[in-house]
């Protein structure tokens, strides 16, 4: 009994002994774990590894107030936002493109443990976008400012970027260059009323609609308007004559066009208009005369 009772005290002993070397291990643990999260946060204070510089490539300069003001503060008081390891490359992005509806892409990436690089891809403007239907707008006559349409311009995706700057009062001296030449009017997508950031309305479409443009030009006379109405559009030509087709039918609409060019002078304005709604068949009226 007297042994049974001292193995029991052992094993007490035993367990106590362990009980206290695991709570040793344990606090060493979370000192030791305290000590490198404090150096670690210590270093990442440091000048050393905080960006000090930003370098912005294929922009203004003055951009890179935008990525210094997203890179003040810190994450929960804890890491600096500056830091060449956590600063907010998406928050970069996203300010700079909310700011600056021209840039397209904006690549962040660091340049060594101080700096941070910047690269800025503008929009391609496609063509200017000038209003539902083609108007004149007469801003101030008596100022002497001639009548203007007021345009914007938009890239291929048909997102509406940048006001135009021949169309503002007083114009600047150089408007935006454009792909194509030929204005465009139509409705925008949504129930927006604010062209700027808006996207137009059948934006895929309209690469096969500056195509047929520049295939009609090659007839005689250039297009300098597009009007798209619903499913239909016009090409208003700068001879005065008016090509009518059915939105998406382009390829057909310019082989029924080419197979009757014998038939009329898209370049003088002997036309008023043609019409290539109607599969296999082309309407036109001269000038003058009643539609044939």
């Amino acid at each position: 009994m007297w042994e049974r009772a001292s193995s029991v005290r052992g094993n007490d002993r035993f367990t106590a002994r362990r009980r206290v070397r695991r709570r040793r291990v344990f606090i060493a643990s979370c000192i030791l774990i305290v000590l490198i999260f404090g150096g670690v946060m210590y270093e990442l204070w440091q000048p050393s590894l905080r960006i000090s510089h930003v370098q912005i490539f294929g922009a203004d300069q003055s951009l890179s107030d935008v990525a210094t003001s997203a890179l003040e503060g810190s994450y929960f008081g804890i890491i600096p936002r500056d830091s060449t390891f956590f600063f907010p490359a998406s928050r970069i992005r996203r300010d700079i493109i909310a700011q600056h509806p021209d840039i397209a892409a904006v690549s962040v990436f660091r340049s060594g443990f101080t700096g941070l690089s910047i690269r800025i891809n503008n929009r391609a403007a496609i063509a200017r976008w000038c209003g539902l239907a083609p108007t004149v707008f007469v801003p101030n006559p008596s100022a002497g400012h001639g009548s203007e349409e007021y345009c914007y311009v938009f890239d291929a995706s048909g997102f509406i970027f940048a006001a135009d700057g021949a169309s503002e009062t007083p114009p600047r001296a150089t408007s935006t260059p454009v792909i194509n030449s030929a204005k465009l009017y139509g409705p925008l997508a949504g129930d927006t009323l604010e062209p700027l950031r808006a996207t137009l309305l059948h934006a895929e479409q309209l690469p096969h609609t500056f195509d047929f443009a520049r295939q009609v030009a090659t007839l005689g006379s250039p297009v300098n308007a597009i009007v798209l109405r619903d499913d239909e559009v016009d090409d208003l030509l700068a001879s005065g004559t008016r090509v009518t087709y059915v939105l998406g039918h382009e390829q057909d609409a310019y082989t029924a066009l080419v197979s009757s060019r014998a038939n009329m002078n898209l370049a003088d304005g002997s036309v008023e208009y043609v019409d290539l709604r109607f599969d296999g068949k082309v309407y036109l009226k001269k000038t003058g005369e009643a539609p044939k």
